[in-house]
């Protein structure tokens, strides 16, 4: 399996595969690389709707020219204490801002989640945000507001002024729930032009047919919602046998 960076001729195969239609999977077997390699490369250079190869041979080049201006001559890139290879964390921590991105997220609000939720502790500080994004920490403050008001993130007061900032776990619970409030809404909104329309009519068989869809669909979320929530909080405890083994922790 080849190794090292992904060539530009590489890159353009990608952009066909992608606008084909094909999964990340063949991509990557008619490549000879890895899934993970194909799946990194597209959703961190503007996601399928928008891979580029040309784009993509610049952003990386671009990239890389700023960890080599970035790093100090002569220096080394430092031992990971948690044996994790930080060329990968990087790529992956580039991709999962991309995918919170194309959710919506400004990028420097997807920047903070990934680093929060990427960070074993679960928690920074402002300067720590600040030094691991390489922004300023007046940028820090203006995305810790936003997620906050959108219930993304919390904070709490440490000793002294300084606060540190965490994610919470239960917001996937809460935006699932949320889902299935606008599934209802979308049903009740539908019927009422059953009424209006005629229930008789083509109009309203077509509104009564979503609103069925869509009240099973969110019956189906709010459900599956409450029976994994606690999957939210699972927390691994170690077996007799020396394995860790999941541990619901609503702690």
């Amino acid at each position: 399996m080849p190794g090292g960076r992904l060539t530009q001729q590489e890159r353009q195969q990608i952009a066909l595969g992608v606008a084909d239609g094909l999964a990340y999977a063949e991509i990557a077997r008619r490549l000879d690389r890895p899934t993970s390699t194909i799946t990194r490369e597209v959703m961190r250079n503007g996601g399928p709707t928008a891979y580029r190869a040309d784009l993509a041979h610049r952003a990386t080049e671009r990239r890389a020219h700023r960890r080599r201006q970035a790093a100090p001559r002569g220096a080394q890139a430092p031992e990971q204490a948690d044996g994790r290879d930080a060329e990968a964390v990087r790529e992956y921590e580039e991709a999962f801002t991309t995918l919170l991105m194309q959710s919506g997220l400004p990028k420097m609000m997807a920047g903070v989640l990934t680093c929060l939720y990427t960070t074993d502790a679960g928690s920074l500080t402002a300067s720590e945000l600040a030094q691991r994004l390489q922004v300023s920490p007046a940028s820090v403050s203006k995305a810790v507001a936003f997620l906050e008001s959108q219930g993304l993130i919390r904070r709490e007061r440490e000793e002294g002024r300084r606060e540190r900032y965490l994610v919470d776990n239960d917001v996937w619970y809460q935006s699932m729930i949320a889902a299935a409030r606008s599934h209802a809404q979308l049903a009740e909104t539908a019927r009422q032009g059953v009424g209006i329309l005629g229930r008789d009519t083509p109009a309203a068989v077509r509104l009564e047919n979503i609103a069925r869809f869509v009240d099973f669909v969110g019956e189906s979320i709010t459900r599956a919602a409450e029976q994994a929530r606690d999957v939210l909080y699972t927390q691994p405890e170690t077996t007799s046998g020396g394995t860790a083994a999941p541990s619901p922790d609503r702690g």
